[in-house]
Parts: structure tokens; C-alpha cells; sequence
């Protein structure tokens, strides 16, 4: 499920950390499948995690900069 901006706002700091670390780790594996040229069983999901990933980022930019 992607997560969505009102949640990640909602997270504690250290709860972001941990989920990008967690939604990094799940990236690199499906795009090891995908690479060994194994079908997903979801081919979105490379997308959905890459989107998931930039939203945290710029959640905890934007909190850098206050």
C-alpha cells in the first residue's frame, strides 16, 4: 500500500527513518527480480515504492528546513 503524505506527516521522526530503510531494502528486491527476469507478481509495485520513497524524503526535507 502506498503510503500517503498525511500519514508520513503524522510519523515520528525516527518511524520515517525506519520505513524508508525498510521501503529501500524492498526496492532493491524487486528490482532484483525483475532483473534475473522473473515476472513480479505485481508489476506497480516497483513504481508504488519509488513514489512511497520520494514522499518521505520530501516530508523530511521540508521538516529539515523548519
Amino acid at each position: 500500500m502506498a503510503l500517503k503524505i498525511k500519514d508520513i506527516r503524522n510519523m515520528p521522526q525516527e518511524e520515517r527513518e525506519k520505513k524508508l530503510k525498510e521501503l529501500r531494502e524492498e526496492l532493491m528486491h524487486e528490482r532484483g527480480v525483475a532483473a534475473m527476469g522473473g515476472s513480479p507478481p505485481n508489476p506497480g509495485k516497483i513504481r508504488q515504492l519509488r513514489k512511497s520513497i520520494s514522499r518521505l524524503l520530501t516530508v523530511m526535507r521540508e521538516e529539515e528546513k523548519r
